[in-house]
């Protein structure tokens, strides 16, 4: 894993921001004839030095891994974000990390990456501590449209407001949650009419509660299937953790056990909670009828 050309950073979502880093990378190596390669890191720092705050990752470690390597980079290197590297002052991480153990040949990052103890690295020091071993560095600078910059923060604002189709705009692509498909209480075939396929949040962030228009499949595959699912914690039933519960038009296959992918698509309206489960039957009905419209 010596030498290359290096995108550095955390990638969390891997929206288009950050696919223009990855696309210099690729670039770069192009021209000079070595190998593409990310350096990122795990757990995210935000885990590390807040361990108790709600869960709010785009995309976990193995998601993040699978789609870095879609986009044709060479190799993924992940660095364990522990306590050692957390303590490690900027100059030191270039000296000891990028130069002495990878190698690195050329460089390309975010303009607001920042790294080191007490975030003492900015892409400035960056530049400056790395000219001295004949290392280019290659800054993206700040990237948006619609007055929405590509970023994982605004990310994360737009779903914790349900606008899906805003935040896919800047993924480039629909934000999908993905996992094992869990045996439920079975209560939405046996009591509802509407088999569902429920899968647990993880370390996913939670959306806006609510009803949301999904297309599904096995993960990191085609997802030709459509449906409408819930993300919350279905207060009707006295559940009492978020899940995403989603049943699927046309589709009777027991997927107990795979791991499948979710992509939401559109935000119909918030969780509710219901007096009986036939008031909750009518209004699935209704959900399915717009979802399908949709």
């Amino acid at each position: 894993m010596k030498g290359g050309s290096f995108a550095l950073g955390n990638f969390d979502g891997i929206h288009r921001g950050h696919r223009a880093v990855i696309e210099a990378c690729c670039e770069k190596a192009r021209k000079i004839g070595i190998p593409s390669r990310v350096l990122t890191f795990e757990p995210h720092p935000r885990s590390f030095f807040q361990p108790g705050s709600p869960t709010f990752r785009l995309t976990p470690p193995n998601v993040k891994m699978r789609i870095l390597k879609s986009l044709g980079i060479d190799d993924v290197i992940t660095l364990p974000f522990d306590s050692k590297l957390a303590q490690m002052p900027a100059e030191e991480f270039v000296e000891r990390i990028l130069i002495k153990e990878f190698g690195i040949q050329h460089l390309v990052a975010g303009h607001d990456f920042i790294f080191g103890h007490n975030r003492g690295g900015d892409m400035k020091k960056l530049s400056d501590w790395l000219a001295p071993h004949n290392v280019g560095v290659t800054e993206i600078g700040e990237m948006g449209e619609d007055g929405d910059s590509f970023s994982s923060t605004r990310v994360r604002e737009l779903l914790l407001e349900g606008q899906v189709e805003a935040a896919s705009k800047i993924l480039g692509r629909d934000w999908s949650i993905e996992g094992t498909v869990v045996r439920g209480s079975a209560r939405g075939e046996k009591e509802l009419g509407f088999p569902t396929a429920n899968i647990n949040l993880g370390m996913y962030l939670c959306p806006k509660r609510g009803v949301y228009v999904v297309r599904a499949g096995k993960a990191g595959e085609e997802l030709p299937h459509r449906g409408v699912a819930n993300i919350g914690h279905r207060p009707t039933v006295d559940g009492k953790e978020d899940n995403l519960e989603a049943f699927l038009f046309s589709f009777d296959n027991n997927i107990y056990g795979q791991n499948w992918e979710f992509a939401l698509t559109r935000y119909i309206r918030p969780e509710k909670k219901f007096d009986t489960l036939e008031a909750l039957k009518n209004q699935i009905a209704k959900d399915v009828e717009a979802a399908k419209e949709a």
